[in-house]
């Protein structure tokens, strides 16, 4: 299985800044020890027309040459630096990448070691996030497909973090060939809600069961409302119970359970799948990369039974 990342994932903070940008050098260090068989491919970087096909000009050309405003910037929540432009157009090349391969290089399943920066609007950025990695990811593969096919190429969202995919559903929001959907606290940030094609409210304390019936519910809905071509998943490790502001109770079983139902969904209907990490904020930076190498160790299984299928 093809795995992408950058060593620009990890960038460097102030110190006491609250975000766990760690977490990138050890899950790849996990995953090079525990399994070896996925293969790590360095990540291109979006080009400025890839990034248009969601983001407005004016807003790339601000990030790209610092000109924000402070206010902007701070929504942002990374202080503006060459190296936060280069990591932000790796993170959204990632998930291109990683589209790529399991859409048109038969490989069914493949993944973004970053990723996930589903609060970016097409004109701003925030909470964490500067270009919206699984937009430019979903536009981008509809265009590359539409040059070999008539019937365009529909994708379905699925946004697992913790928090609504804001910027995604904005986004989408009048695309009939997206189909946007996310389960959220229903009062964890972002505070003001979008509207996506299908959200799921939980409250804080959810556990295990009633997410788990929740998602099978939204699932069932998905699939009678969309038929996708492609699926792009938003693996958030932040529904955690061990997370400091996730406000869920999930246990590492129960988020293994939600990653087999995401997996199995996709694979049983052969769409490609295509994840990112998203969000993870552990008390301990240690359960959140648990989470993710869980995450990891089900989509292994699932590409190697895409490999098990006639060509």
């Amino acid at each position: 299985m093809r795995a992408f990342y950058s060593d620009q994932f990890v960038l460097p903070l102030p110190p006491g800044h609250r975000f766990p940008m760690a977490k990138y050098a050890l899950l790849r260090e996990r995953l090079a020890v525990e399994l070896p068989d996925i293969v790590l491919n360095p990540a291109e970087p979006a080009s400025n027309g890839e990034l248009a096909l969601v983001h407005s000009p004016a807003y790339i050309q601000s990030v790209i040459a610092g000109t924000l405003s402070d206010a902007a910037q701070r929504e942002i929540g990374f202080p503006w630096t060459p190296a936060m432009v280069e990591r932000s157009r790796r993170s959204a090349g990632a998930t291109v990448m990683a589209a790529r391969a399991c859409l048109f290089g038969a490989e069914g399943v493949a993944a973004n070691l970053a990723g996930g920066t589903h609060h970016a609007y097409a004109e701003r950025g925030s909470g964490f996030c500067v270009f919206n990695d699984a937009a430019v990811a979903a536009r981008l593969m509809q265009a590359e497909w539409a040059r070999q096919h008539v019937q365009p190429l529909k994708v379905a969202i699925i946004d697992l973090d913790v928090h609504q995919g804001n910027g995604t559903a904005h986004i989408f929001a009048n695309d009939p060939h997206v189909f946007t959907l996310s389960l959220h606290g229903a009062r964890n940030f972002p505070f003001a809600k979008e509207m996506s094609n299908l959200d799921v409210e939980l409250p804080d304390g959810c556990g295990d069961d009633a997410y788990l019936e929740a998602l099978d519910q939204a699932m069932s809905t998905l699939e009678t409302q969309f038929d996708p071509g492609l699926v792009i998943y938003l693996a958030g490790a932040d529904p955690h119970e061990g997370d400091r502001l996730g406000r869920l109770k999930l246990s590492f079983d129960g988020l293994e359970a939600r990653d087999r139902r995401v997996f199995d969904w996709a694979f049983q209907r052969r769409v490609p799948l295509a994840f990112a990490m998203a969000g993870g904020y552990g008390n301990a930076i240690e359960d959140t990369v648990q989470v993710q190498v869980n995450t990891y160790r089900v989509a292994q299984a699932y590409w190697r039974g895409w490999q098990n299928l006639p060509r």
